[in-house]
């Protein structure tokens, strides 16, 4: 064979010579390749997909009026079988009736579309600011200087008892539990991120970027928070059901909100705690509370570990 057949001129490209073969990455696309790698968590998040729909759409479709049948005395406090004996199979009677002749379940799923939407209000608010307030904590030193005393001080207030005080000053309401629960509740989220971006703020590419002439928003914007969203997505599992449990637990100690949310439910159903034949009232909502709040919890927190960029090797 000749050299030409043996060989031949390869034309060299500037830019075909900087271009790197390697697999096309997509970060929220390995984040989702992790979570749902996990079978349990395709459970957990149809549990929570269900737990939505019923507190959102169910009350929509249904005519809940507590008061409805207030005048009738044979349908208050039904055991689930009583009931369903009374009415007939229908499935708002399947945990009974209350106090005033009420179907347990439909207040239930009232009560916890109250308490989700409250979650998830308060925690895009604590989360917003916190993440942001953190951010700037962490690289001034002059702001980290006076945070740190108003940390300090406001730290070291008993969350439980500074919402307590906010709701008897004000008129109880939605909204008014909502302010308590985000009036200091985004500062220990700006701790928590304040101390990620101390840690990160003086690694070697953040350095390159500052000699670069990089501004310091866009540092923290573009080199930091991304590099956090692991952090951030665990604490907003932290969160939201947290919420959930301090309104619980403040309606059931009497410093709650007016609207029939699940702490109400359980606080007004106390007594049937003892009493045979009506402790459906006092469980079921109990029961449904513990579900949202672990199910919130688990999902966020296996979403959280799946956002760790070292988990999607």
């Amino acid at each position: 064979m000749t050299e030409e057949q043996l060989f031949s001129f390869h034309a060299h490209s500037d830019l075909e010579s900087e271009k790197i073969t390697a697999p096309r990455y997509s970060y929220w696309q390995s984040v989702f390749r992790v979570f749902f790698r996990k079978k349990i968590n395709i459970v957990i998040l149809s549990v929570l997909a269900v737990l939505v729909l019923f507190a959102y759409i169910y009350p929509a479709l249904t005519d809940y009026d507590k008061y409805g049948e207030l005048l009738n005395p044979e349908v208050k406090h039904l055991s689930p079988s009583a009931a369903i004996e009374y009415y007939g199979f229908h499935l708002k009677y399947i945990l009974g009736t209350g106090a005033a002749g009420q179907s347990t379940f439909d207040a239930i799923w009232n009560g916890s579309r109250i308490s989700i939407s409250l979650a998830f209000i308060c925690g895009a608010i604590n989360m917003t600011v916190g993440v942001l307030v953190g951010a700037v904590w962490g690289f001034s030193k002059k702001v980290d200087a006076f945070m740190m005393e108003v940390y300090n001080i406001l730290g070291n207030i008993p969350y439980v008892l500074l919402i307590s005080v906010l709701l008897m000053l004000f008129t109880p309401s939605f909204w008014t539990m909502v302010f308590a629960l985000t009036v200091t509740g985004w500062l220990y989220i700006a701790y928590a991120i304040r101390i990620q971006v101390v840690i990160i703020r003086d690694r070697e590419y953040n350095l390159a970027s500052k000699c670069l002439g990089t501004s310091t928003p866009k540092i923290a914007i573009k080199n930091i928070l991304p590099f956090m969203t692991s952090v951030i997505v665990t604490l907003l599992a932290t969160e939201i059901p947290s919420y959930i449990s301090y309104e619980v637990f403040l309606a059931y100690i009497g410093r709650g909100i007016p609207e029939m949310t699940l702490g109400r439910l359980i606080f007004e159903a106390e007594s049937s705690m003892v009493t045979p034949g009506w402790q459906f009232e006092f469980w079921s909502p109990v029961a449904i509370s513990v579900i949202i709040t672990v199910v919130l919890y688990v999902v966020g927190l296996n979403l959280g570990d799946a956002s760790d960029p070292r988990t999607h090797m």
